[in-house]
């Protein structure tokens, strides 16, 4: 039995492209489009796809919120996030809210006819490009404590120790123990590196 698929973009050149590449494929049925939230969840009340590729950038809501909001409504629905964006935080976002898998809009037919067939098999599925992000994120990824965040975001805002440890009634040595510790887990050669290095591995949000 053919999938039945759905897209949600709000670029038409998008919903086209990717329409005359699955057309061909006689595993697939092209169901339609929507070009916003709305008009996608008014599709839904009649009829239900059994994937959704779904557009992170929408014109009435985020891709993150709609995938939300269909799966909380449809939980059978599979989605696949479709942007150009490949960055982690997006990325990240889409998965939270339930996506199954993240295509690049620049994927090949064969790329999204396997992600189609895979998350409908209970798969995950992301494009090559967002494997390898998520591959270098879970090599390089500092591990830190609740505490050590707390200092670090402190730290950030540019508190000094003495500051710091009146802030969390702990003693200066026990804040200098924790900005050494996060200096050496994120190899920073300083301050001013610890900092940069926090907001390129995420850690503060």
């Amino acid at each position: 039995m053919a999938i039945k698929v759905f897209i949600v973009d709000d670029h038409y050149m998008v919903i086209e492209g990717i329409r005359s590449m699955l057309i061909q494929e006689k595993s697939v049925e092209w169901m339609g489009h929507a070009m916003n939230a709305d008009s996608c969840l008014a599709f839904l009340q009649n009829q239900q796809p059994d994937v959704i590729l779904m557009d992170i950038n929408l014109p009435d809501r985020s891709g993150v919120e709609l995938c939300s909001e269909v799966l909380a409504l449809y939980p059978s629905i599979r989605i696949l996030g479709l942007s150009t964006f490949n960055q982690l935080s997006f990325i990240e976002k889409m998965i939270e809210s339930g996506a199954s898998g993240y295509l690049l809009k620049n994927a090949t037919r064969d790329e999204i006819t396997e992600a189609i067939e895979g998350v409908v098999r209970g798969e995950k599925y992301f494009s090559s490009d967002v494997s390898n992000l998520l591959e270098i994120k879970t090599q390089t990824y500092p591990s830190i404590t609740r505490r050590e965040k707390e200092v670090l975001g402190l730290i950030a805002e540019g508190l000094t120790n003495p500051q710091i440890a009146e802030k969390i009634f702990v003693s200066v040595t026990t804040v200098d123990t924790h900005r050494k510790n996060l200096i050496m887990k994120l190899e920073a050669k300083n301050t001013a590196d610890l900092v940069r290095l926090a907001f390129k591995y995420e850690l503060l949000k």
